[in-house]
């Protein structure tokens, strides 16, 4: 049973503007009215939003829910709960799964799942090879039916040139669209971490940054060939990322995301052989986080996304060349980019409503859910004044390999709405 629920008194964030104050009212999953000093409507239930700042609902188009085949890491079940606790109302899960999401049968499987664990929607990319082995083309059409709208090999790139060439062809007719892991195999090495002043000193074999960028032009270019949409994944250097910047002026169907921990870390993080700071690609150099940033106020970067990767803590205790890539990042992400950005004056809250709640819903032929009179109520509640410690027992995801772990930020989600379900309420 809905209930009208009235919050008073906070600021409403948007995607082409500043704050603006106002009062939020919403009757049956649907904002009714937004404006200043409204009136309290008999019977609705009142939330003081005072100093609290309300936002579209976050959209995570990059996350790794290891369902099928490694559900002892995480599954749907607690990767969406993760999900929430964050305020993200809507996910893509990667393919790299076993067995891979290559066939209609798989995201079928994967689909009926998570509508019968999942309190919020779930979508899924599909692979663009069998197996995600670079070797043949994986059943396309039918992953399209089922419906798979990217395409993608993430974790290995396609190594062939021509598959992938042809691939493009073939499914832009489709309407779909293609997103690359971009790492030449040949350069990439043992992938422990960037190749550099830092590795040499740690005695640990690195990937240097043009493995990622080498394959970065690659795939753009083929793409443009094709006449398809790209989209680049996590893009960790600044030369990676001006080498988008120069395929988009010269009109290419590119889009590209940046990770909030290639953002925040680098290299240097890694002093103590730390494993939750291994990823893939790897953290670079502190002027690559620097340039990063102003890409995302650029507008080079359309989408934050995590690409949230779960490990056990028996896995990440391994030594730093043993330890799997990846860290947990979707019950940490808004927080943190709250902690290091907002509230340093470095981001505004229009950046990321645009880049972690609009533009990734865009992508995938979505709505935003702007809290606007009229449309379906899907939003949250920050408090910048509040803190989040994240601990085992505050964290949702089956794994805490972060480097936030039982770390206190400043800000905290307090409530997520979707349509008539209150999702979170701290």
């Amino acid at each position: 049973m809905s209930e009208a629920l009235f919050f008073q008194g906070g600021e409403v964030a948007a995607e082409d503007g500043p704050l603006m104050a106002a009062d939020v009212w919403v009757v049956d999953g649907v904002v009714k009215a937004v404006g200043q000093m409204l009136t309290v409507p008999e019977g609705a239930r009142v939330i003081d939003c005072t100093g609290k700042v309300l936002m579209p609902a976050m959209f995570d188009a990059h996350v790794h829910f290891r369902e099928p085949g490694q559900t002892h890491k995480e599954d749907i079940a607690n990767g969406t709960e993760a999900a929430i606790n964050g305020g993200i109302t809507g996910v893509v899960m990667m393919p790299n799964t076993n067995p891979a999401i290559d066939s209609a049968a798989v995201v079928k499987m994967v689909l009926d799942k998570a509508k019968a664990v999942s309190r919020i929607p779930v979508y899924t990319s599909g692979c663009i090879t069998k197996g995600r082995e670079g070797k043949e083309l994986a059943a396309i059409d039918g992953m399209r039916e089922a419906g798979v709208l990217m395409l993608t090999d993430d974790g290995d790139a396609v190594p062939d040139s021509n598959l992938l060439l042809q691939a493009m062809r073939y499914a832009k007719e489709f309407g779909m669209f293609f997103a690359s892991h971009c790492e030449d195999p040949a350069l990439a090495g043992p992938r422990a971490m960037n190749e550099g002043k830092k590795s040499y000193e740690l005695g640990i074999d690195g990937t240097p940054a043009i493995a990622e960028e080498l394959f970065i032009d690659r795939d753009i270019r083929i793409a443009h060939a094709a006449g398809a949409h790209v989209h680049i994944q996590h893009v960790s250097s600044r030369l990676g990322m001006e080498t988008i910047r120069w395929w988009k002026e010269m009109g290419a169907k590119v889009t590209c995301e940046v990770a909030p921990h290639h953002l925040m870390f680098n290299e240097e993080d890694i002093a103590d052989y730390d494993t939750n700071y291994k990823m893939n690609p790897p953290l670079r150099l502190a002027s690559d986080n620097a340039a990063l940033l102003q890409g995302l106020k650029d507008g080079v970067f359309d989408l934050i996304a995590t690409d949230h990767a779960p490990h056990t803590e028996f896995e990440k205790s391994q030594d730093f060349v043993s330890a799997p890539n990846g860290l947990s990042g979707l019950d940490t992400a808004l927080v943190s980019l709250f902690d290091r950005f907002v509230a340093a004056g470095e981001l505004t809250w229009d950046v990321i409503v645009k880049r972690y709640s609009a533009e990734p819903r865009r992508m995938m032929n979505l709505e935003p859910v702007p809290i606007e009179e009229g449309k379906r109520a899907e939003l949250l509640v920050f408090d910048p004044n509040g803190e989040t410690t994240f601990s085992r027992e505050f964290m949702k995801s089956k794994s805490v390999n972060t480097p936030f772990f039982n770390k206190t930020l400043k800000g905290r989600i307090d409530l997520l709405l979707a349509g008539e379900e209150l999702l979170l309420e701290r």
